[in-house]
């Protein structure tokens, strides 16, 4: 009997100190890994224009979630709610517009916003049939420009940038007209009496020598900005497209993955593919 009894208390033990032994490794594996597994997500909302900045986003989003990030995305079809809804709060942050109009708007309005990085450019284009590069553009040259003068400024930084005129000094060159050009080597000509949705039919129908044409235009209709113009907007316009966010955001670590994941080559390359030089990455 006393076997008996010292046998059982022996296995009522062994149960015991197991069972001790499970609840420590619970209680250590629950202050370890599945701590970390079970960490929620940080939410990031964005505001953006449908296209091409939502579609973007939406090709970003599964990348973010592996980050611990969950991009929730706001579209827009006006360029005034985004910075509304940032500066209240709303947002966490906004993509679609370019760096004057972002200067414009804190002017304007005294938002207190920064710009967290460029994205993608949607350039404009110098396009040619009778030359093959801005060099080869003979003395007293036709070009070609857009009727909108809201577009001047744009067309004619485009035109410094590349060494073909000089605007005046002092001028915002973003709202730069052609009175403002001071210095014109090579006596372009320039004609400013063609509506925006017209300047590729006038290239197709070697109008002028030379034609900037934006490239939402051009894409439409069957021109590749990045085969078919002999020089574009490059990545230092300052029409790049950008991630707008309250100052001091910046440096928030979703903020900062954010911009990584949407300038990592993947995105780059989607951008290419997807819209084939009508949207161009900045890297």
């Amino acid at each position: 009997m006393k076997k008996l009894l010292a046998g059982l208390f022996l296995s009522i033990l062994v149960l015991a100190l197991a069972a001790c032994g499970t609840d420590k490794k619970e209680d250590e594996k629950s202050a370890s890994g599945d701590q970390t597994d079970n960490k929620e997500n940080v939410t990031l909302k964005v505001g953006a224009s449908n296209t091409p900045h939502a579609v973007i986003l939406e090709k970003a989003k599964p990348i973010l979630a592996k980050e611990g990030i969950d991009l929730e995305i706001e579209t827009y079809t006006d360029y005034v709610l985004p910075n509304q809804d940032l500066d209240s709060k709303t947002l966490d942050a906004n993509y679609f517009q370019h760096i004057p109009y972002l200067e414009l708007q804190i002017k304007d309005n005294g938002y207190d916003f920064v710009n967290a990085g460029g994205v993608h450019i949607e350039p404009i284009g110098i396009y040619s049939k009778k030359y093959k590069t801005l060099e080869d553009l003979p003395e007293g040259a036709t070009i070609l420009l857009s009727n909108s003068v809201s577009d001047h400024g744009r067309m004619l930084s485009l035109l410094e940038a590349k060494g073909l005129i000089k605007l005046k000094e002092g001028i915002d060159k973003t709202a730069a007209e052609l009175k403002d050009i001071e210095e014109n080597p090579k006596n372009f000509k320039f004609d400013a009496n063609t509506a925006p949705e017209m300047l590729v039919q006038m290239y197709e129908n070697d109008e002028g020598d030379a034609v900037l044409i934006n490239s939402n235009f051009a894409i439409d209709n069957g021109l590749n900005p990045i085969e078919d113009a002999i020089s574009l907007e490059d990545k230092e316009s300052p029409y790049v497209n950008i991630i707008a966010v309250r100052a001091g955001d910046e440096t928030k670590p979703e903020i900062k993955k954010l911009l990584e994941v949407l300038t990592s080559k993947e995105i780059q390359d989607f951008i290419l593919e997807e819209w084939k030089g009508a949207v161009v990455p900045v890297k």
